[in-house]
């Protein structure tokens, strides 16, 4: 054990961390986590809708929604261009990259032209969930392009131009080549390359959205917290696939039929989450009331507010559970049992499958798993994940704390 603890830290951590800090992957993370008060205001939508099913005199507020966490692609598109020049320490090309990104992603949308060119229209759902592949590869893409020719100019550095005129031309090449790019392939051989994005990930959301994938894209991110890698370096991959479950979902039940893609971060906030990341809220209630070594105790009476509201660094890296074999074992058991619950409860239909967004992660359990699924079912299912999770725990817990006592009463002596 203390081999393998010694490869994750020294060895396994750092060239993590190094793929993080690629400027083309943390650029995605960036504009994702810019982004996601659009997905909370739509999130707060959710609720406001629930409360006009009970009180039909609340307005409809659904506009908000479509205009907030229904615009997140064309947001984050914007946003990945931007930060990449950003990244790549091209300031000046910043603004102009993230207008050009969200250009050419509405062309990849493949809107259409009445026969007089004078009125255009685009599906809807194409801007948000359904979009993040499409947003993510045109930001990329002209980030591309916009940083390649950022390092070669039409004047020399001595030019006696203003900057402001340099940059007008030094930018007209490469954004012609952008938007002859977008037009060539929607306006002139007419491929819808939004179609063709989502099929080319399909296989990708096939995975995650089955039993194994579920489970893994889950527990991935909590063995990485263990060793104090945020679970956030798996948001570029898992993310998106996320997003157009919702978006599957939420087009399944528009139609009338239910909702069939398991795999979403509301499934996720509404178990996966209880606590914080690897479902810890059990650990810090524990730690609370059955501490005896002085260490524990302290801690317990710490973290177990934040807890409450699912925030466990205090807890990980305060215990700690993170590199801390006695605490890192149950949370990777946890880490695969906790989705196996709630996916078999989803998937034998015991529990809906959320089709409206919900990312308000700080509100207690079990009212999270509530507003998440819109289903009173799944306060039950978070009631048994919390003893299973208890259970799982307790052992390794005694064993941590009766080692901290031992290991105070040498230092007295």
């Amino acid at each position: 054990m203390h081999r393998i603890m010694n490869y994750m830290q020294n060895s396994f951590a750092p060239r993590v961390n190094k793929i993080v800090k690629n400027p083309w992957i943390s650029a995605i993370q960036d504009a994702i986590m810019t982004a996601l008060p659009l997905v909370f205001v739509g999130s707060l939508i959710t609720i406001i809708l629930l409360i006009r099913n009970l009180v039909p005199a609340v307005p409809d507020m659904t506009m908000i929604s479509n205009f907030s966490f229904g615009m997140f692609g064309l947001v984050v598109a914007f946003l990945i261009a931007y930060y990449v020049m950003e990244k790549k320490h091209n300031d000046k090309y910043k603004l102009i990259s993230g207008a050009t990104a969200t250009v050419f992603f509405l062309m990849l949308l493949y809107p259409s032209l009445d026969k007089a060119g004078t009125n255009i229209t685009f599906v809807l759902a194409r801007f948000g969930a359904q979009g993040m592949f499409t947003a993510i590869i045109a930001g990329l893409f002209v980030g591309c392009v916009m940083n390649f020719s950022s390092k070669h100019s039409f004047f020399s550095e001595d030019t006696a131009i203003p900057d402001f005129v340099v940059g007008w031309f030094d930018s007209l090449l490469p954004i012609t080549f952008i938007m002859v790019v977008g037009w060539f392939l929607t306006g002139l051989i007419h491929v819808d390359v939004f179609k063709v994005i989502l099929w080319v990930f399909s296989p990708l959301s096939g995975i995650v959205q089955s039993y194994p994938g579920f489970v893994l894209s889950v527990f991935i991110p909590v063995f990485l917290y263990t060793f104090g890698i945020s679970g956030w370096v798996m948001m570029p991959v898992i993310y998106p696939v996320y997003m157009q479950g919702l978006a599957q979902n939420a087009k399944e039940v528009a139609a009338g039929g239910t909702a069939t893609h398991i795999a979403t971060q509301e499934t996720i906030y509404a178990f996966s989450s209880i606590g914080g990341v690897g479902t810890t809220l059990a650990l810090a209630v524990i730690m609370l009331l059955f501490s005896h070594s002085a260490q524990l105790k302290a801690i317990g009476k710490a973290i177990i507010v934040p807890s409450i509201f699912n925030i466990n660094e205090p807890l990980v890296f305060g215990a700690p559970i993170a590199f801390n074999p006695y605490l890192m074992v149950p949370m990777w058991i946890n880490g695969l049992l906790v989705p196996t619950i709630a996916y078999a409860a989803m998937a034998f239909h015991l529990v809906s499958i959320p089709s409206k967004t919900f990312l308000l992660w700080y509100i207690p359990y079990p009212i999270t798993s509530y507003l998440a699924t819109q289903d009173w079912r799944a306060i039950i299912v978070t009631l048994i994940i919390f003893v299973v999770t208890w259970l799982v725990f307790w052992p390794f817990f005694k064993a941590y704390d009766r080692s901290l006592i031992l290991k105070e009463k040498e230092e007295q002596a």
